[in-house]
């Protein structure tokens, strides 16, 4: 037997291989404590009617060595079996190794090319396994970046014979969660305009499953589970694809739970000839020991580590105030008005194109329209520079109108089934984003655009799901979001300044693929302020704040209509990204002046909003920095808020400060024991609260 643990700030992540070799199974993944224990996890007793690997805590099960329970890979050959017997091979990494008479060790360098070493170091690990009948292997990648508590998991399948291969499940890990009788699991689901609801399920035993079968992340599920209550252990798993995707928790008759996280299996399989590889992607596993609130610290920690550290500035889009109705002069109007309130960058929205008076032309053909702006856009774009704005751009480089010149020139560039008629979809149809013809096209418009106006910020936008299948022999899913992925990196590479803003029709794309390659992500249409309320709360499960673009509009409820203030609805925007989408030429001068006073509150406060560590308290969220604190406080029932009834003041305890240290909090100075135990007091007068604490010498 041999043993290797990943370590990470806190937590150690424990594989093993059993002197047999059949396969990888996990001993402990927790505190830094149980690395070196005995495993909590080995089955005891005897089976009778199953074989013993079925009730194993497996790394990953292979069909052919696993039967009764579902497996992460099927393999099927020529023959039509669809059995493999690997056999363990060889271990390379950072990794300490310990083996059952030996002391700990290094293993040797990670050697595989398809390992996705990012900066920071940390421990890795890879596991191969052979099965020589069938000429497969199979590797087992693990990584814990440095100072992180995470554990990155992927799977390379490579063809060494002769035949070919087809994968007819592929999934990228199964992370095994150390339960005993089952579990509480959490996972986040919605739809349009309802994003990131959050949700539970008591499962003592069985399987509860989620995934998208939308070619796209998908408005109805997000790629995240996670095991645990508010306080104690809790776990959690993401996967980093933006195509489709499955996910699913078990817990066996035994108890045990199990995470299985993938791509979405296609009807016939990935095709794998002699020769060729295949990479799965990213499965993210989180411990923390301070409940589903601290996971979701975790999960932020490791997403600050793709992000630029690009300033985040205050914008304005000018879509709910004139749709498709885009005409220069005023769009010059809502600039300067933005920029009385503090605005910093200026996007432009749908309509700026040719042919795109309405939902039903123009995509495709992304030329500025002449009338929209009659001195060109460059000089709509000097004139906002003057008046000290940056430039933004909204596109939707994927999508194509029926009537539009590119679907003329090149039909064979729409995704359809040969034969049948293209599915219509909010009155637009797909490019096929697996020809790399199509791929190069929407680089090199977007290059264009770029290279040819001073733009800092871009909004991409994917309106529709992928649901035209085409033919199926191909890896569709695999080679569409190949794509998309290779032109999000190859726009953080050539085009380094600018801001990019990931959107499709609200927040049907986000994920940990998609949070590595864009700046801010857009989680919902719905700006309306108790409804966003919900959204941002569950998106800050398991996304991080500074990815989380939030607007003031003045949208009524889809789901809860009542009115809040507009104090309320900017303290709900500033807990992310702040931007403004309201029509500013129906705002007084009273509300510009509301807006320009929270706008320069938001300036000083911004930093910590975007990389201090997420708690939710009773009624609000503190965003924790090493010098000061960001409350937000938010009265969400109906309240006492026009002050007509007698009451008495509340206190909001906080949570991070030093008791013996005194705290200013506005104009007053408390005890830092009186803020943790009663609280900043809140006397209802007001029906949201942004407050700033500081230590006080």
């Amino acid at each position: 037997m041999t043993r290797w643990t990943l370590r990470g700030a806190t937590t150690s992540y424990v594989v093993e291989v059993a002197s047999h070799g059949q396969w990888a199974q996990l001993v402990a993944w927790g505190p830094h404590a149980v690395a070196d224990g005995p495993s909590l996890l080995a089955p005891v007793g005897t089976e009778h009617f199953i074989p013993r690997v079925d009730i194993e805590p497996l790394e990953y099960g292979v069909k052919g060595v696993r039967y009764t329970t579902a497996p992460e890979l099927v393999v099927i050959g020529d023959d039509g079996s669809d059995e493999l017997r690997p056999l363990f091979v060889s271990a390379s990494g950072s990794a300490t190794r310990r083996s059952a008479a030996a002391p700990a060790t290094a293993a040797a360098p990670l050697g595989s090319a398809d390992t996705p070493v990012a900066a920071g170091g940390g421990d890795g690990l890879e596991l191969g396994f052979v099965d020589d009948l069938r000429g497969v292997r199979i590797v087992l990648h693990y990584r814990v970046p440095a100072g992180l508590d995470v554990v990155e998991r992927w799977v390379s399948v490579h063809n060494d014979g002769g035949e070919e291969l087809r994968l007819r499940q592929h999934a990228s890990a199964g992370f095994v969660v150390p339960t005993s009788d089952g579990a509480v699991v959490n996972y986040l689901w919605g739809e349009w305009n309802s994003e990131f609801q959050r949700g539970s399920v008591e499962l003592r035993r069985g399987r509860f499953s989620i995934d998208s079968r939308q070619g796209i992340t998908g408005h109805s599920y997000s790629p995240f589970l996670s095991v645990g209550e508010q306080s104690g252990p809790a776990w959690g798993v993401q996967l980093a694809w933006s195509g489709s995707w499955e996910m699913s928790a078990e817990v066996d008759t035994t108890g045990q739970t199990r995470i299985q996280a993938g791509r979405l299996a296609s009807s016939l399989g990935l095709t794998l000839g002699p020769g060729e590889s295949w990479v799965s992607p990213n499965a993210v596993g989180a411990f923390s020991n301070d409940g589903l609130d601290g996971l979701a610290r975790v999960f932020h920690a490791y997403q600050r580590t793709f992000s630029r550290g690009l300033p985040q500035k205050v914008l304005y889009n000018s879509w709910f105030a004139t749709e498709f109705d885009v005409r220069a002069a005023h769009q010059l109007e809502l600039a300067k008005r933005a920029v009385r309130a503090g605005v910093e960058t200026f996007v432009v929205d749908d309509g700026w194109f040719v042919g795109r008076s309405d939902d039903t032309g123009g995509l495709g053909d992304w030329d500025v329209d002449q009338e929209a702006f009659p001195d060109g856009l460059g000089s709509f774009i000097a004139d906002l520079k003057e008046i000290g704005l940056g430039f933004g751009l909204w596109v939707e480089p994927e999508s194509v109108s029926p009537s539009s010149e590119l679907a003329a020139k090149h039909p064979e560039w729409i995704l359809q089934t040969p034969g049948r008629e293209p599915l219509l979809v909010r009155n637009q149809l797909l490019l096929d984003l697996s020809r790399d013809d199509v791929a190069e096209w929407i680089w090199a418009t977007l290059d264009r655009l770029l290279s040819s106006y001073e733009i800092s910020y871009l909004k991409w936008d994917a309106n529709r799901p992928r649901l035209d299948a085409g033919d199926q022999r191909r890896d569709l899913d695999g080679r569409v979001v190949e794509n998309l992925y290779k032109i999000l990196d190859r726009l953080r590479a050539e085009h380094p300044q600018v801001v990019v803003e990931g959107c499709a029709g609200g927040g049907a794309r986000v994920d940990l693929g998609m949070a590595a390659r864009v700046d801010t992500l857009w989680p919902s249409d719905n700006t309306a302020p108790l409804d966003r309320l919900s959204i941002q709360r569950g998106f800050l499960t398991g996304y991080s704040p500074h990815l989380m673009s939030s607007w003031v509009t003045d949208a009524e409820g889809t789901h809860d209509g009542r009115e809040r203030s507009l104090d309320f609805r900017f303290h709900v925007a500033m807990a992310g990204g702040l931007g403004i989408g309201a029509d500013l030429s129906r705002w007084t001068d009273e509300q510009l002046a509301t807006a320009a006073r929270h706008i320069a509150q938001y300036k000083e406060i911004r930093d910590v909003v975007a990389n201090g560590k997420v708690y939710q308290l009773a009624e609000g969220t503190q965003y924790v920095a090493e010098d000061r604190s960001v409350v937000f406080l938010w009265n969400t029932g109906d309240g006492n808020v026009r002050g007509t009834l007698p009451t008495r003041p509340r206190g909001i305890p906080l949570v991070q400060l030093d008791p013996a240290q005194n705290y200013r909090v506005g104009t007053e100075v408390y005890p830092g024991s009186y803020l943790l135990q009663v609280g900043v007091p809140w006397d209802d007068s007001t029906d949201s609260q942004c407050l700033v604490i500081t230590p006080s010498n």
